[in-house]
């Protein structure tokens, strides 16, 4: 009777907690990446950035009380970070149909519910010798929203590819797996949310792809390019957080209170307290796994800091939205199978999504060597190929 008291108090805690946590005041505003060009203009490299802010809220304004933003910058060879350009940045707004200059001072500024603030950020290089030194930008913005929630600091942070708009030749490494099939792991520039998942994957493919091909992509790469990453800074991570990560064992991504707060804040305390305490039950028994079955996808899919690749490796990647959908949609366009996968060098494959389920079985036998690689590889799309 006192045990059954115990769970009874234990389970009216978990829930009171998960309803405050649920229902605490948050800010609403949302960062978005629209597009970038670059152009020369003056003698000058120019690089023009469109982001949008949105307000979910229905009912609360918010203000960006300051927002500031910077760039890191990464060489052509082996994606080494590099220092000390040049540039002139400049900051607009739209307001009433209008572009304003901010003349670099971001004034506070009002977003009102259900409404959308468009900025553009243009950066001018001095550098004649900028575009081939440097293939990638990480810009950085640091932005606070301040509101009914008190204030909050947040910082997301946005890949451009320099090279992005060119046209450059496929280069496609082929590794034997067995006797029956072979695969074609396909080279692809370091991702970002700016790409098109389905139009960047099938333009990779295009003239490497041949009828009964599989196409796999990694989960990881396919959540960037939908902006499915988050600073650890964007996170107010609590005392449960802190508490639960413990169970984990170091390597795991739960095992940070960050990447556990995340986990909270998708399926809440209470799920993941119990889904812990049955887990070590049937552990008890030798059955492994029940806490990742209990707690679905989202549990096993985050990606902790240094998961990834540079520069997400300062990033929580989370798993993909409507995996199966952009199968589909892959799948249409080329006339060929396509599948979301996690795979790791353990000999751990699963197949998160495909658009027939009878490429499973074949995924989960060929994909055992992960040729795509568990390091800075940058070959995320596989073709895996039947022998002739």
């Amino acid at each position: 009777m006192i045990l059954i008291n115990i769970l009874l108090f234990l389970l009216f805690f978990l829930i009171l907690s998960d309803l405050y946590i649920k229902n605490s005041p948050k800010s609403k505003l949302n960062l978005v990446p629209i597009n970038y060009k670059i152009k020369k203009k003056d003698g000058l490299n120019e690089l023009i950035i469109d982001l949008k802010i949105t307000n979910k809220s229905k009912t609360k304004e918010t203000m960006v009380s300051n927002i500031n933003f910077e760039l890191d910058f990464f060489k052509n060879k082996g994606n080494e970070y590099s220092q000390n350009f040049n540039y002139q940045e400049d900051i607009y707004i739209y307001e009433n149909n209008k572009i304003k200059n901010l003349n670099n001072y971001w004034p506070t500024t009002i977003i009102k519910s259900n409404s959308e603030l468009f900025v553009r950020i243009i950066y001018k290089f001095s550098n004649n010798n900028f575009r081939k030194k440097i293939k990638y930008l990480w810009l950085k913005v640091f932005w606070e929203n301040y509101g009914h929630f008190g204030i909050s600091n947040n910082e997301d942070c946005f890949l451009i590819n320099l090279d992005g708009q060119k046209q450059r030749p496929k280069e496609v490494s082929e590794i034997t797996l067995n006797n029956k099939y072979k695969a074609f792991a396909i080279k692809t520039d370091i991702l970002g949310c700016f790409d098109n998942p389905v139009s960047t994957v099938i333009e990779y493919c295009k003239g490497v792809v041949e009828k009964n091909d599989i196409l796999t992509i990694g989960e990881s790469p396919l959540a960037i390019m939908q902006n499915r990453y988050i600073s650890p800074k964007n996170l107010e991570y609590s005392l449960f957080s802190k508490a639960l990560c413990y169970f984990f064992h170091p390597t795991s991504s739960l095992a940070t209170a960050c990447g556990m707060q995340l986990l909270i804040n998708r399926i809440g305390v209470t799920r993941i307290t119990f889904a812990l305490l049955i887990g070590f039950l049937f552990k008890l028994v030798g059955f492994k796994g029940m806490f990742y079955r209990l707690t679905g996808s989202e549990s096993s899919l985050i990606d902790d800091i240094s998961g990834t690749v540079t520069p997400y490796d300062k990033s929580i990647v989370m798993g993909p939205l409507n995996a199966d959908l952009f199968c589909k949609e892959v799948s249409n366009y080329l006339n060929i199978d396509v599948a979301v996968v996690d795979v790791n060098d353990l000999g751990g494959v699963k197949v998160l999504a495909s658009s027939s389920k009878k490429v499973n079985k074949i995924l989960k036998r060929n994909l055992l060597s992960n040729p795509a690689g568990n390091g800075d590889e940058k070959t995320p799309i596989v073709l895996i190929r039947e022998k002739k």
